[in-house]
């Protein structure tokens, strides 16, 4: 059975469906898992969760080594999950494809881009999931659907055989409902165990990051902050942007978009794709 005959979130695509099998036995003995539909797979067409896109671009001649390493490592690739088009936007929301459902909160949406991934982990379809993260592509859809989900620092994976977004922030992570799977994945990713605890740790609480949330969900992280300062002392106030976070997301704003525009703008021009009304 395939798991598309399980997968009543949406979660996996139906147009660039592919399985595979492990290439060796290792660490990940056992675990399935879904990827990204802007990796490649070899011999077959990525999708990068547009029809124009699939239409113009060849078939892959090489695995992403995202997904080397981890076939190699013992895991099972069921199939590829949706992203939300071109990797761009935060809701997970796909014009062409429908949008995954946030098995957290059905009547909510699942947060992306890499929405598919998200989904397909916190519904407990596959043990894991690849995605990617540009401004948040994996820790937005992770928080949305109340799973582990990383990004790692910028560079230490590589994203070859992956589409870019915007690559001077294009990021691999990944997801898994529990914290051993993930340093499993990790440990095969970054090619370095997990460290256990460190002596010497200083925990440091961003004061002007929180006061961005609301006073609800202030009050709902309150309890993760207590327990992580009862395994490593209490935190000590910060402030990690004195001249405010604003000016630092503008900053980032107008770097992302100007790098989309490099990497797209002769692909868009040529191509003029019919893009959903967010992406658009």
């Amino acid at each position: 059975m395939s798991i598309l005959d399980r997968d009543s979130l949406n979660a996996f695509c139906r147009h660039t469906h592919v399985e595979l099998p492990p290439t060796a036995s290792g660490p990940l003995d056992g675990l399935t898992f879904g990827l990204k539909d802007l990796f490649d797979v070899a011999g077959h067409r990525t999708g990068f969760g547009s029809p124009d896109w699939l239409r113009t671009h060849p078939a892959a001649d090489a695995h992403a080594p995202v997904l080397s390493a981890l076939l190699a490592a013992g895991a099972r690739l069921v199939g590829k999950t949706h992203t939300e088009e071109m990797a761009f936007s935060l809701t997970g929301e796909n014009a062409h494809y429908g949008t995954p459902v946030n098995p957290a909160a059905p009547d909510r949406v699942p947060g992306g881009s890499s929405s598919g991934s998200a989904s397909a982990v916190a519904g407990g379809l596959v043990d894991f999931a690849i995605g990617s993260d540009t401004g948040g592509s994996v820790r937005a859809p992770a928080s949305f659907c109340g799973i582990y989900g990383i990004r790692p620092t910028h560079g230490r994976i590589t994203l070859q055989g992956a589409c870019p977004l915007a690559p001077i922030f294009d990021t691999c992570g990944w997801f898994a409902r529990d914290a051993d799977v993930l340093a499993r994945v990790g440990h095969v990713l970054l090619g370095t165990s997990v460290p256990g605890p460190l002596p010497g740790v200083r925990l440091l609480v961003a004061t002007d990051a929180f006061a961005q949330a609301t006073p609800a969900a202030a009050a709902a992280l309150a309890p993760a902050v207590a327990h992580v300062e009862a395994l490593f002392g209490t935190a000590q106030p910060v402030v990690l942007a004195p001249e405010g976070l604003a000016a630092w997301f503008e900053v980032f704003r107008v770097l992302q978009y100007a790098d989309i525009w490099q990497t797209h703008a002769a692909w868009v021009q040529a191509t003029r794709p019919a893009f959903g009304p967010q992406v658009a």
